[in-house]
């Protein structure tokens, strides 16, 4: 099979359709300072000019402009309210780190923004995971009202990001697994603030819904989202590759395990693991990718061995 670019693989992997091989795409944080030209500068050289992968993720490293930890009461929620989109530097910072990343990347690359669900913004804003079940109990309509004025700011910051020249998000859900909340919680304060954030990508065409946690996720919950392509930790949380496959058609994303010998080797571990994951899918519908990010300070010559590993895959 010819080569195909970045662009035509990655389509293909979504329609299930054969690849000359599995799309590539690995990440950790970066350290922007705010920035969004740095932001867009470190993702180009870390995921294109570097490693040479499939996907350009823009990671979350322009915060929420709201400060992480800070709720302890209830009325502190009354603090949260809606961005003007209009002057906000958030805003701005997030259009030029998209804009000047597809100046760098060109049309070819497909480049995703990492977008943290509503939910997930919540649970940084309070103080710890059981204040916030507390309050949920104490004060459901507040939490509600919160969650709403979230969800219509992710929805209108997703919008904002598509037209600056991303082609998808990569939606981050946090608080979707046992370990956090009963399921029945999940389904009033998590699922329905997702889907309303999430129409304002029901345009793009590489949408990625990651659920995050190493174990208990509520993965079938989820399933109907409207996006193209699942990530989760495949290796930790379950469900493996197989099962997932037996459960959607969607493309899965996952087949390293962010803590095993991607971040710490050895060479053979990472060969193992994405031989494992090609088994598991028959080389369909796969993106090859870490389950969630590798630590910073992961030795990069794993990765490097990890992107030459994906070339011997080639059909």
């Amino acid at each position: 099979m010819a080569n195909l670019s970045k662009r035509e693989r990655v389509e293909a992997a979504l329609q299930g359709e054969l690849v000359d091989r599995p799309p590539v795409c690995f990440w950790h944080h970066f350290r922007p300072e705010g920035s969004g030209y740095r932001l867009a500068e470190l993702t180009y050289d870390f995921f294109i000019r570097r490693f040479d992968l499939d996907i350009a993720k823009l990671m979350p490293d322009l915060r929420y402009p709201f400060p992480r930890r800070t709720i302890t009461t209830p009325d502190d929620w009354y603090l949260v309210d809606a961005i003007d989109f209009r002057t906000s530097r958030y805003a701005r910072e997030w259009v030029r780190a998209v804009r000047r990343l597809r100046e760098l990347a060109g049309p070819e690359v497909p480049i995703v923004v990492t977008v943290f669900s509503p939910l997930t913004q919540v649970l940084y804003f309070v103080a710890d995971h059981q204040l916030f079940l507390q309050h949920a109990v104490e004060r459901p309509a507040l939490l509600h009202q919160v969650l709403a004025i979230i969800a219509e700011n992710v929805r209108q910051q997703i919008e904002l990001v598509l037209a600056a020249g991303a082609d998808g998000i990569f939606f981050a859900l946090q608080g979707c697994s046992a370990t956090v909340m009963p399921v029945e919680r999940y389904r009033e304060f998590g699922r329905p603030y997702d889907l309303l954030a999430l129409s304002g990508a029901a345009d793009a065409w590489l949408n990625i819904l990651h659920v995050h946690g190493e174990r208990d996720l509520y993965f079938d919950e989820v399933l109907d989202y409207p996006v193209r392509v699942l990530s989760w930790s495949d290796r930790r949380a379950g469900p493996s590759l197989a099962q997932a496959s037996q459960r959607t058609t969607r493309c899965l994303m996952g087949g390293w395990d962010e803590f095993g010998p991607l971040a710490r080797g050895p060479e053979e571990g990472i060969r193992d693991e994405a031989l494992d994951a090609f088994r598991q899918t028959n080389g369909r519908r796969l993106i090859l990718a870490n389950g969630c990010s590798v630590p910073d300070d992961t030795d990069e010559r794993w990765l490097a061995a990890a992107r030459r590993i994906v070339d011997e895959l080639a059909s």
